[in-house]
Formats: structure tokens, C-alpha cells, sequence
């Protein structure tokens, strides 16, 4: 149905508040970057107005810090243009703060605890490891992930 998919990948040890946060900050990012995936206001019964949201369903998974860094790595390696969310930005209270904080990091030390990818589906993300980033026993079919190596696995958390 779509051309691209969208993966939120979080660390595994983070509180439950800083996961609802990062999530909802890097998915901001996403929606910048590429602001055709908001579709339409919603409208109840009752006429009241709401926000328009994603048209494009989103995944949310679960990593180590060693997939972490290596989701980080091969999005860059494949010039994917990523939302990115490093461990000291949570020590920040404001936008300056987060971009001067995270510009004291490169992609060999950075404590990475999100990143968000929208990717084009290729078929090498279709193979069985990449399948196995989305492991979930719900009735629904999730995307396969869109970033991926031999040996790697993310796992789906549900929370």
C-alpha cells in the first residue's frame, strides 16, 4: 500500500515517560521532514475539530545499545535521513539546548536511545532476519524493518 515505511526504534532500557517522549520527538522529525504522510482533520459525530494524523502506519521497536548503534550506522551508511534522539539531550529543556547538546556527539559516541527512519521498501529488507525485527504474535501483519544486518535482531515491545 505504501512506498516507504516508518520504524521508531528505542533502546530497551529506557522509563516508560522517556519512551512516550522520544517517541513523540522523533516522530515530529519525521512529520517535518516529509509532511505528505499527515492526512486530513478529523471530525467527530458531534462536529468538534481534531488534529489530522499519519496516513501511514508506524513501528515501534526495541533495541540493545549495541542494534541501537548499529540501526544508527546503516542508516547512515544508506543515506537515510533519520530523527535521532541521544541519551544528554534528556538533561535539556528546550530545542537550542537539544541541537548544542547533540552537536558535541558523532555517530562513533553518541548514546543513541531513538531514531526514527522512513525509508523506501527495498527488497533486501524483505528477507527472513528482516522479518525478524517486527517478531510479534498479534493478529495483524507489521512491516518488515527497515534497517537491518546479518545477525542483528530488534524485538517488538509491547508496553
Amino acid at each position: 500500500m505504501f512506498d516507504t515505511k516508518i520504524a521508531v526504534v528505542l533502546r530497551n532500557n529506557l522509563a516508560g515517560w522517556q519512551k512516550l517522549n522520544v517517541t513523540a520527538f522523533l516522530m515530529t522529525g519525521i512529520a517535518g521532514r516529509h509532511p505528505e504522510i499527515i492526512g486530513e482533520a478529523y471530525r467527530d459525530r458531534a462536529g468538534n475539530l481534531y488534529n489530522p494524523l499519519s496516513i501511514q502506519p508506524i513501528i515501534v521497536l526495541s533495541a540493545d545499545e549495541a542494534t541501537m548503534s548499529a540501526v544508527h550506522r546503516r542508516a547512515l551508511e544508506r543515506d537515510i535521513t533519520s530523527s535521532l534522539f541521544i541519551e544528554e539531550m534528556f538533561a535539556t529543556g528546550h530545542d537550542a539546548a537539544n541541537r548544542a547538546v547533540f552537536a558535541e556527539f558523532a555517530p562513533d559516541d553518541a548514546k543513541v536511545v531513538g531514531i526514527a527512519l522512513r525509508a523506501e521498501r527495498r527488497s533486501s529488507t524483505r528477507s527472513p532476519r528482516a522479518r525478524r525485527c517486527s517478531t510479534d504474535q498479534m493478529a495483524y501483519r507489521r512491516p518488515p524493518c527497515p534497517v537491518h544486518s546479518r545477525g542483528e535482531q530488534l524485538i517488538h515491545r509491547r508496553s
